[in-house]
């Protein structure tokens, strides 16, 4: 089909770059903006312009192709262009450990610590105290030690990682037992029979979904094993008739037979959260104390610092894994070191770790705390518009994380509406807002849950519900 005369007059008066980039350089806006990335939305708004008018379905006016007009639209997509790809969020969720978001988030001294490294040189590889070339792992092996009561340790970019090269260095061409309702799938399609595969290690099944006895496990060794593996079962739980076995049961089968015994933790822990009135769970010292040989688990999660996968065990066993040539391309870099040394030395006091790290405070806030953020946003929100209709709910948080799946968190949400907008265009608004406020929908409600946004957060909601009415 061919050009018809409109289409025609709306071309001719399509401005050229040139044209667009002299009005550009009388606007401060584009002051600090490179040249470069100007030049680029100049063509892309004008190449869009002219797909437009080219398309039939489209109804384009001479009033969109005026010089205003077009540079406005460059000036938005500029500033899309120069905001990063990452950036903060208020995470109005109520899932503490929000993959998706981060997950946890770092205690000031964490952040303190790793701003100083960052900004300078640092002892990273280098021993002071001899003057020659040190090892990266003795920056967190002391400490890790020091709260674990494992003899040796060292870390590594994830759990993922430390599975895997825990699993080729113990268990290379051998097989590993592991029961049937521990072969686990975490987000990603990360898969325990993957990464054992990927090993090199020979995957040995036993038990069923749901029961797996001690003599599955005695029955299935023979002179190809080199692992007994126990899986954490972080992110789901399986009940009724059930069975399996304890790590401590799997350490006595392990030494009768001469063979190491490895406990994936997953969102390892070194808080006893049923103190504070949660589900119990095993800690990393309550794994040690039983006996395993290694023990991995993930430094973002329940432990509430930076992303790492932590390995700790008997000496000899993590000497091995340290001398792996794979540990090259899975060690972590000085910021993470940095974040996650300072996390540790708070567990020196469990209670000040409590208070001061993030993650476990958000986990452990008390309710009339929560209630009395989600009193004062709602009473913000209320004298802002009357378009707004508040409600507040007693509905749950999650730990999230793929861990205490079964674990029941009560909140306090503030549900909102707007007259005159659907509640998918209040997420919708509020998720491209800068900052991005990332709620859920629930009752044909916008959702705000207040465990997990921080009090200094709720003026920026306030602006935002504020912009967006502007809007209507």
């Amino acid at each position: 089909m061919g050009i018809n005369e409109t289409q025609q007059q709306l071309l001719r008066m399509l401005p050229g770059v040139d044209r667009i980039l002299e009005l550009a350089k009388t606007e401060a806006f584009f002051d600090n903006i490179p040249k470069s990335v100007t030049l680029r939305c100049i063509r892309a708004v004008i190449e869009t312009l002219r797909s437009a008018i080219l398309d039939d379905t489209q109804e384009m006016t001479s009033q969109d192709m005026e010089d205003a007009q077009v540079l406005e639209q460059v000036k938005r997509l500029a500033a899309q262009s120069m905001t990063p790809n990452l950036r903060r969020v208020i995470n109005a969720t109520g899932v503490v450990i929000h993959t998706n978001l981060g997950r946890s988030l770092l205690a000031a001294e964490a952040i303190e610590n790793l701003m100083i490294i960052a900004e300078r040189y640092s002892n990273l590889e280098f021993d002071l105290s001899v003057g020659k070339r040190g090892s990266r792992y003795s920056c967190v092996e002391d400490i890790l030690c020091e709260i674990s009561g494992a003899a040796s340790a060292m870390v590594v970019n994830n759990n993922a990682a430390a599975v895997l090269l825990c699993l080729e260095t113990l268990a290379k061409g051998k097989k590993v037992i592991v029961s049937r309702g521990e072969l686990v799938e975490i987000g990603g399609s990360f898969r325990i029979p993957d990464v054992m595969a990927k090993s090199g290690a020979i995957l040995n099944p036993v038990g069923t979904t749901n029961r797996t006895h001690l003599k599955d496990y005695e029955d299935a060794i023979d002179s190809d094993t080199g692992l007994l593996l126990k899986v954490h079962k972080s992110n789901y739980s399986i009940v009724g008739f059930t069975a399996e076995v304890s790590l401590k049961e799997l350490v006595t089968l392990g030494t009768k037979h001469g063979i190491p015994v490895m406990e994936d933790l997953g969102s390892g822990m070194f808080v006893d959260f049923s103190k504070y009135g949660m589900i119990k769970e095993p800690t990393v010292q309550d794994s040690v104390a039983a006996g395993a040989d290694v023990v991995t688990f993930s430094g973002d999660k329940l432990l509430g610092g930076p992303q790492a996968g932590i390995i700790i065990g008997k000496k000899e066993l993590i000497d091995s894994v340290k001398k792996n040539p794979m540990n090259r391309a899975l060690r972590i870099d000085r910021l993470t070191l940095a974040a996650l040394e300072s996390t540790l030395r708070l567990y020196r006091e469990p209670e000040k770790a409590v208070e001061r790290i993030p993650t476990l405070q958000m986990l452990t806030c008390p309710l009339r705390s929560i209630e009395e953020k989600a009193e004062q946003l709602a009473e913000m929100l209320k004298n802002s518009d009357n378009r707004i209709s508040l409600e507040l709910m007693n509905l749950s948080s999650r730990v999230g994380g793929g861990a205490l799946p079964l674990q029941d968190l009560p909140s306090k949400c503030v549900g909102v509406k707007v007259k005159g907008m659907s509640v998918n265009q209040i997420e919708k608004f509020m998720r491209n807002h800068i900052p991005p406020i990332i709620g859920r929908i629930e009752d044909d409600a916008f959702i705000m849950d207040m465990r997990t946004v921080a009090t200094d957060e709720l003026p920026l909601i306030q602006k935002a519900f504020a912009d967006m009415l502007a809007g209507l």
